[in-house]
């Protein structure tokens, strides 16, 4: 059974969790998520199978994703963010935002 330790008591998400959260804005397939993480990260994250449908299997258990209604393909399962896992993204945003907007400004400083 996979843990993910993430959004416990407002703490940051996993990377893996707030990419597949990104991805799934759009309704993906595991597949999909994967290429999509590996594109728009130029290679710097790679997931494998077992990580990616873990963390799937996780966020779909906290209501932060939903298997999405595809009527073109029953073979493959596409997943789609929920309202509650859109505000967790946003959330995570504003976060690291904030603590870029700090780092920012002692390396500056420095």
């Amino acid at each position: 059974m996979v843990y993910i330790r993430d959004n416990i008591k407002g703490g940051a998400l996993t990377e893996t969790t707030f990419l597949v959260l990104l991805a799934t804005y759009e309704p993906r397939h595991g597949y999909g998520i994967m290429q999509f993480i590996e594109e728009q990260t130029n290679g710097r994250v790679v997931l494998g199978a077992g990580t990616l449908y873990g963390a799937i299997n996780t966020l779909v258990k906290k209501n932060w994703i939903a298997p999405s209604s595809n009527e073109n393909d029953t073979k493959k399962k596409e997943y789609l963010i929920t309202v509650v896992g859109k505000q967790i993204a946003a959330d995570e945003r504003n976060r690291l935002s904030e603590v870029l907007k700090l780092a920012d400004s002692i390396i500056k400083e420095a």
